[in-house]
């Protein structure tokens, strides 16, 4: 039986992880209550057979269930619902603001990228990342400056890399 069940923790954390990895935030709920279902598992399978309620006058101190596997199962619950609450406002935050609850690429971290010299991006595709960053709204290119950066991080001296 406790081959079963560790079997089934190892699926549900495989499975947990590759939801995770998604970029639905509907997907990343599920794949963290899968993760959390499957710790409790592993954390009540750790704890051994049942025994009877630890009650002192009871019984043999051997025979005694072990509430430490039941506490830390309940634990994980706890904090479990917590981050689970806090990733559904962030999903519906994002439903408001997008109406889909894709996580978009960070176009910031991909535009410094390409100027740091990592040739991933075709031409089209940075055309289409600089004309997403004009804040202006005129999606024109050419009136994006390829050195403004934002206020806290430092130009390069001489045109070299910092």
């Amino acid at each position: 039986m406790s081959v079963l069940l560790a079997f089934t923790a190892a699926v549900l954390f495989g499975l947990g992880t590759w939801l995770l990895l998604q970029r639905r935030l509907t997907r990343i709920v599920v794949g963290l209550g899968l993760i959390g279902h499957g710790t409790n598992i592993l954390l009540l399978t750790s704890g051994g057979g049942g025994g009877l309620p630890p009650v002192i006058g009871t019984g043999d101190k051997k025979d005694f269930a072990d509430p430490l596997p039941q506490a830390l199962a309940l634990t994980a619950i706890v904090i479990t619902f917590g981050v689970t609450a806090f990733l559904l406002a962030m999903a519906y935050r994002s439903w408001q603001l997008t109406h889909d609850d894709v996580v978009a690429d960070d176009l910031e971290d991909r535009m410094i990228e390409r100027r740091r010299g990592n040739d991933e991006l075709d031409d089209a595709e940075a055309a289409d990342l600089e004309g997403a960053s004009d804040s202006s709204g005129d999606d024109d290119p050419s009136d994006v400056d390829p050195t403004d950066r934002p206020v806290g991080r430092s130009r390069p001296k001489n045109g070299g890399e910092s």
